[in-house]
């Protein structure tokens, strides 16, 4: 058998890499796939870009964002982190007052990254939209190796400071050294770069941990049936998001008599998954209710 082609592990797909094999050596994942009708949630959704109320355009992906971060207040404890010694069986869980969520983004290059939009929670659906265009314009005045080496470096040094010495030592071996060697900005070119300004491009400011992750694989499945089972939940994080594509299903509905009938309506599936260390379904329950309102009743998003 011959090989047709060898890749080595960029930055990129080392990050990804250490972080979901710590996730499933120490997380308990628990998985449980949201069903909604939104047929009523789209037709709003159209009906805000059609309203001239908004002076941008927002995308479902934006709306969706919203929304969630409107669940996130119903379940305030699902926006949290955990610390918990297995060897003393110790451990405490911090919510957070801010929903800083870890959104995954394809790059231009066709990868993906988790980028940090900040303080989602306290933004409007119009301030929202506007923030989520000037990370798309970073993004294109962004090294992205050197911003995610960046990250990982000051990781390794955070693992020093807690004594994980040989943990560090090893990292950056990997990192630095033979044919495994990230290369990352050296003299003009690394010159030029870091006088572009911090506004005009991303930072591990925008790439570092946030307070829960969510993922639209809907963006990149679009009209195409099926949901994510389970996700990397990422650690210190509880609590993993993705919303899957909206699809055309026989859904029942009642006719103006109250009548149960069948009509074509559509279902987006919503994958929650959380550390069952931190939380027990009971705690995921009024993150789905919150949601479950919502589209029931889109037009409550007019005064988003």
């Amino acid at each position: 058998m011959k090989a047709t082609k060898v890749t080595h592990f960029g930055i990129q797909r080392k990050i990804v890499a250490n972080m979901t094999s710590e996730s499933w050596e120490t997380i308990p994942h628990i998985s449980y796939v949201y069903e909604p009708e939104v047929s009523d949630f789209l037709r709003v959704v159209k009906e805000l870009n059609d309203s001239g109320k908004f002076p941008v355009k927002i995308t479902v992906n934006t709306i969706m964002l919203k929304a969630l971060t409107e669940a996130f207040k119903a379940a305030p404890q699902l926006n949290a982190h955990i610390d918990f010694n297995r060897k003393l069986v110790r451990g405490e869980i911090t919510e957070w007052d801010e929903i800083h969520a870890g959104m995954t983004w394809i790059l231009p290059n066709g990868e993906m990254m988790t980028i940090n939009l900040h303080d989602i929670g306290n933004k409007s659906l119009v301030e929202l939209t506007e923030y989520i265009a000037d990370v798309s314009r970073k993004i294109g005045n962004t090294d992205l190796t050197e911003v995610m080496f960046s990250v990982s470096f000051n990781d390794t040094i955070d693992k020093l400071k807690k004594g994980k010495i040989k943990q560090a030592i090893l990292r950056l071996i990997g990192a630095k050294t033979g044919k495994y060697k990230i290369k990352t900005l050296s003299g003009k070119a690394k010159k030029e770069y870091y006088s572009i300004p911090e506004t005009d491009r991303l930072t591990a400011y925008d790439i570092k941990q946030g307070t829960v992750t969510i993922s639209n694989i809907g963006s990149i499945t679009r009209g195409i049936p099926g949901h994510a089972a389970l996700l990397s939940i990422i650690p210190p994080q509880i609590f993993v998001v993705c919303i899957g594509s909206a699809i055309k299903k026989p859904v029942v509905k009642q006719d103006e008599n109250g009548n149960d009938i069948i009509v074509v309506g559509q279902e987006m599936p919503i994958s929650l998954v959380f550390d069952h260390r931190a939380v027990d379904f009971g705690d995921v329950a009024p993150f789905v209710r919150r949601l479950e309102e919502i589209f029931k009743n889109p037009e409550q998003m007019y005064n988003w």
